[in-house]
């Protein structure tokens, strides 16, 4: 009979203990340690094992032959975007989120469009007849989709070898456990075994397995850290319940680009396409307000035309209020301290607020421009013209850095209408494209700001 013992498991790094720590000697995480119950097998394991003949046999790597890999169409844009392509079959995709975001709702109108694949949505937290009622609303009907309420692992094997299916989703893999160990589903040995077992069976078949995973308080995908390690992919699913919209990120992508980015508006019969997102993101009714201005950025390969809002009013406290939604509240901090020292505007006593409209979180440094001229506007109360926009990255001693993919970000402005651009002078070096839009190029800030405000 097997006996069992208790150890202590580290959810971060899956280091484990005889005895609990409050800090992981290898992570350095805090209070990280868990109890967990294994079973300790009787006997003694045979070592001849470790000696036997290998079934794969080295090869040198210039014989290794490689090509494009295979891709399997989603349907879906934006999916295929920042997957790299679609879906590499094979590979094993991991997808993290808030309770509510979207994911299941993403993952099931995903496979409800697939005709052409036979699909196997494994459900552990919802039973068949809730999935039927999303689907119904979601209102995408495919006669390739199975689905199966199951958390138990080695009945999903048994499901999978009846209906050989070409996709396989899990929902989620924190509801998954397996019976070869004695702690609860969800626990660190529960989620790295499973997903171990998952990788397996994906990799030996061929088959793409789509993981759903939950995330911690912290915002993390919870779970032992190897689970982000061992899957291909690692997407995660954000966006503010409060606002319409949501952003699907690569944060691991072991066959593209991890700069992609996905946008999605949120309705009532499910996830739609967001294909040009700088009509949505602009607010056709800002003329004549002050503390507007619009910036274009690049997130991955796509230029879009976003909305920066700023509020500057006197303190009613002793201590100034910096508040900062969608863009870095240090960035800010510099970008004011800019303002004061380089173009002599007092700002020390004053609340500043900013905003990136619709929810989204801009990490493109082309964007300074947009966000100094919004405070500024705001702080004079003088509104930006309606017709322009601008892209630059503002430096420590007040010049505009030149910024990447520039003549993307002009042809995106023509598109939508602007006729005018303000861009740092250096990147005029090597643009030769023939545009309709006015180029204003800068050198300083104090050039922006008189090109802007007289």
């Amino acid at each position: 009979m097997a006996k069992t013992k208790s150890v202590y498991v580290c959810s971060n790094c899956g280091n484990d203990s005889a005895k609990w720590l409050g800090k992981c000697p290898i992570c350095g995480e805090w209070n990280t340690y868990v109890e967990e119950l294994i079973a300790k097998e009787s006997g003694s394991r045979r070592t001849d094992t470790l000696f036997d003949s290998p079934k794969a046999k080295p090869i040198l790597l210039q014989d290794v032959k490689t090509g494009e890999e295979p891709r399997l169409d989603l349907n879906d844009g934006e999916l295929n975007r920042v997957l790299g392509g679609g879906l590499v079959p094979g590979s094993l995709i991991l997808l993290g989120g808030e309770p509510g975001i979207g994911k299941s709702t993403l993952i099931l109108q995903t496979v409800l469009n697939l005709d052409s694949l036979k699909t196997l949505y494994v459900s552990g937290e919802e039973s068949v007849r809730q999935l039927k009622l999303r689907a119904d609303r979601i209102n995408e009907k495919s006669q390739n989709c199975y689905i199966v309420c199951e958390t138990n692992l080695q009945q999903i094997f048994v499901h999978i070898q009846n209906t050989k299916p070409e996709l396989v989703v899990i929902d989620s893999i924190q509801t998954i456990f397996t019976e070869g160990i004695e702690s609860s589903p969800g626990s660190v040995a529960q989620v790295r075994e499973c997903s171990a077992a998952i990788l397996k069976f994906a990799k030996e078949t061929s088959t793409p397995v789509i993981l759903i995973g939950h995330i911690n308080k912290e915002g993390s995908i919870a779970g032992p850290k190897v689970l982000e390690h061992i899957v291909d992919t690692v997407l995660q699913f954000e966006g503010d319940q409060h606002y319409m919209y949501r952003i699907l990120r690569g944060i691991k992508n072991r066959f593209g680009s991890t700069a992609e980015l996905g946008i999605y508006e949120m309705r009532q019969n499910g996830l739609r396409e967001v294909s040009n997102p700088s009509e949505l993101l602009l607010t056709q009714n800002h003329e004549g307000l002050s503390g507007v201005s619009i910036a274009a950025a690049i997130e991955g390969v796509r230029p879009f035309l976003i909305e920066t809002q700023a509020l500057v009013s006197t303190a009613a406290y002793g201590t100034p209020q910096r508040s900062a939604t969608g863009f870095d509240s240090r960035r800010m901090n510099m970008l004011l301290a800019v303002l004061e020292k380089r173009a002599g505007f007092k700002l020390i006593q004053k609340d500043v607020f900013l905003n990136i409209a619709g929810g989204l979180k801009v990490n493109d440094p082309a964007i300074d421009m947009a966000v100094i001229s919004a405070v500024l506007s705001s702080s004079l109360d003088i509104a930006v013209e309606r017709h322009v926009c601008m892209s630059g990255e503002v430096g420590l001693s007040g010049e505009i850095r030149p910024v990447n993919r520039i003549e993307q970000r002009i042809l995106e402005a023509e598109k939508l209408g602007f006729s005018k651009i303000l861009i740092p002078h250096n990147n005029l070096k090597g643009f030769t494209a023939k545009v309709n839009i006015e180029i204003i190029p800068v050198r300083k800030v104090e050039e922006a700001f008189r090109q802007l405000f007289g």
